[in-house]
């Protein structure tokens, strides 16, 4: 999500909110900007002052825990200031959800597949489906493109769940393992 003008928003008026002396910092000279300089909320949190500037301007995607507590701490932000504060980097480093892709290829891409005819040819998508070949591809993988199963064909499904699986790939176990290598990993977070 890009929340960025929210983040340099908050932190920039969070910041123009608290006088050096309220910070404990002495009051210096004639200032340009009500509240702290961005370099005296470096300073307090304990982070360089490119590395605030870059957070003030909304670039908070992927900063520690530690950071922004540094930094709720040098703005003097309540409990519930915290709070957003953490949201907005939440949000910011939070992915958007993705379309999930239908099997099919785009036509272009398919006639260029078709005109591959001295050697096989396929797409592999990233859970082992098939949802695109030439003739010789199809003909080297014919077994898979056999199963009786909803969906585009999937060499995984063909070779752990199907009974003609281990005697089509003539290293099976070395076949396996770089299926299970290529699928991607769903851990718990």
């Amino acid at each position: 999500m890009d929340n960025r003008g929210e983040i340099r928003d908050f932190l920039a008026s969070r910041r123009a909110r608290i006088t050096p002396q309220q910070a404990g910092l002495a009051p210096g000279l004639r200032r340009r900007v009500p509240g702290l300089l961005r370099e005296e909320v470096a300073v307090l949190a304990g982070v360089s002052t490119d590395w605030y500037t870059r957070l003030e301007k909304g670039h908070i995607t992927g900063v520690s825990e530690d950071v922004l507590n540094a930094v709720a701490r040098a703005l003097q932000l309540d409990e519930a200031e915290r709070a957003h504060l953490f949201d907005l980097a939440h949000a910011a480093s939070a992915r958007p959800r993705t379309r999930r892709r239908t099997g099919k290829v785009r036509p272009g891409l398919q006639r260029i597949l078709d005109a591959m005819t001295d050697a096989p040819a396929l797409i592999r998508k990233g859970r082992m489906d098939l949802p695109a070949t030439n003739r010789l591809g199809r003909a080297m993988y014919w077994p898979v493109f056999q199963q009786r199963r909803p969906g585009p064909a999937n060499i995984a499904r063909f070779q752990f769940l199907d009974p003609g699986g281990s005697a089509f790939f003539p290293h099976w176990d070395v076949a396996a393992d770089t299926s299970v290598a290529l699928l991607p990993y769903r851990g718990r977070a």
